[in-house]
Formats: structure tokens, sequence, C-alpha cells
């Protein structure tokens, strides 16, 4: 009896198993929820991709922006210059117009320059005709032809102060008597002054070509060392020049400043017998 008893308690604590539908059920489900899983771990996986690749965009343009900003200075210093060339070009361009609507005044400048040209190497060639002679007589030979060919002088006279500077005396004279240019006098004419305050005088009121003795064209002093030692008077010019032209006072200068030195020399010279000093003759020169 005990045994039947025992029998249906153990048979009644065992667990049925489940149904089919509802195991259908629980696997469906998990299927499902493993595949949302998946689905969402692949579009999680999509979207830490896409993020990844807009780091690497957004890094890649943090990197440009850093070098436009590096080469921020060069470019404003490029776009600087490149206005000051555009500038330039316009002044040139405008400076070229200029010129093509008025060719008259290249012309005028090209002919300034060549008459400038000619009047230096007017004063280099009489420079070094002076200086070249080594006998009084050349001397005064290379200011004839000076003042004939570069001057148009047809009358003057080289004239010396005397010892007491009371007088000035003829010592070569050109187109003019020497008892004529013995009677000409500073005392009472305009140049007078001048002459005494060393400065060059010319005739501007009259016409030099028709000048004398007693109205010179010009007076020159001739200095040597800023001592003044005599003058070089122009009393006449040729027919064809009529007054002395702004080229013709460089020459004047010239004359002033190295005529009298050419002639002393030239005197020293002479009187050394044609002969250099030696050597010794420059050692332990004083000023």
């Amino acid at each position: 009896m005990a045994e039947s008893t025992r029998g249906p308690e153990k048979a009644s604590m065992r667990s049925d198993p489940p149904p089919e539908d509802l195991k259908r059920e629980r696997d469906t489900f998990i299927q499902q929820f493993f595949r949302r899983g998946a689905q969402l771990s692949e579009e999680l996986l999509g979207d830490i991709e896409r993020l990844r690749e807009q780091v690497r965009d957004l890094e890649a343009e943090n990197a440009k922006l850093r070098a436009q900003l590096a080469s921020d200075a060069a470019i404003r210093d490029l776009l600087r210059k490149i206005e000051e060339l555009e500038e330039e070009k316009r002044r040139l361009i405008a400076a070229t117009t200029r010129d093509e609507s008025n060719p008259g005044a290249f012309a005028d400048r090209f002919a300034e320059l060549e008459n400038e040209l000619g009047n230096l190497g007017t004063v280099h060639v009489a420079s070094v005709q002076l200086h070249s002679s080594t006998t009084v007589r050349r001397a005064f030979r290379s200011l004839r032809d000076l003042l004939a060919q570069f001057l148009g002088a047809s009358q003057f006279a080289v004239f010396w102060e005397t010892d007491d500077h009371t007088a000035l005396v003829p010592i070569s004279v050109d187109g003019i008597g020497l008892k004529e240019a013995r009677e000409f006098s500073l005392e009472d004419i305009p140049a007078g002054k001048a002459y005494q305050n060393g400065e060059i005088w010319t005739d501007t009121l009259r016409d030099t070509s028709l000048g004398n003795h007693k109205n010179p064209a010009a007076v020159i002093p001739i200095t040597m060392s800023s001592q003044r030692l005599g003058a070089i008077v122009i009393f006449r010019t040729l027919s064809q020049k009529t007054k002395f032209e702004s080229a013709d006072f460089d020459l004047f200068s010239l004359l002033s400043t190295q005529a009298a030195p050419a002639i002393v020399h030239a005197y020293l010279f002479a009187q050394a017998g044609r002969r250099a000093p030696s050597v010794h003759a420059f050692i332990d020169q004083e000023d």
C-alpha cells in the first residue's frame, strides 16, 4: 500500500514539457533578439566608422587652416608687392603716353644733354691744352687758340698786375695793337669793380662783336692759389657772335683758375732748363 502511495506523488512532482507553440515562440523571440542586436551592432559600428571619417576630415581641414594661417603674412606681402608693381606699371604707362604725346620734349632733352656733353668735352680739352704747355710762348698760344676757337674772341689780351698791384700790363695781345692795349683801364668802366672783387664780368647790354679797348666784351680775372695775378680781357668777338652763352661761362671759370698757373708753371719749367725736378726735390717738402 505504501508503494502505491509514493508512486503517484513522484509522478505529480515532474514538470510537464512546454507546449510546442511556446517553444517556437521562444526560439523565434531569441532569434529576433539576437538578429536585432546584430543589426544594432552593425549600425553602431557603421556610425562609429562614419564618426571616425568625420574626425579624419576635420583633422585634414584643421591642418589646411593652420597652413593657411601660417602663410597669411606671405600672402599679404605678395599682394602688397603686386599692388606696388601695378602702380609702377601705371606710372610707366602714363609717362610713356606723355612722352609719345610730346616727342619734342624728348628731343629737346636729348639736345640739352648733348650740349652739356659737348661743353664738358670743351672744358676738358681746354684744361689739357693749357697744362701741356712747356714754355710761356706755348702757353700764350694755347690761350689764343682757346679764346678764338671756343669763345669766338677776335681781339683780346692777357694782362699781368705790377708788383705794387697798381696797374695792369699787357703781356700778350691778339687782334689789337699793343698801344691800344696799354691804354686800357679798369678805373672808369663797370668791369673795374668786378675785377677788384675777383669776379668774371661780361657786357650784357651791348653787342659783344662791337666792343673796343674802352668798352670790352668780357674781363676774366686770373688767379693762382686765391691770389689775383692779372686778367684776360676780350675786347671784341667775331661778327657772328653777338653775345656770350651760358656754356661760355664754364670756360670763363676754367680760364680764371687755370690760365695763371699754366703760365707760371711753363715759365718755371723753362727756367729749370725744361727738366723735371729730381726725386730729392720732392722729399720732405713743406706745405
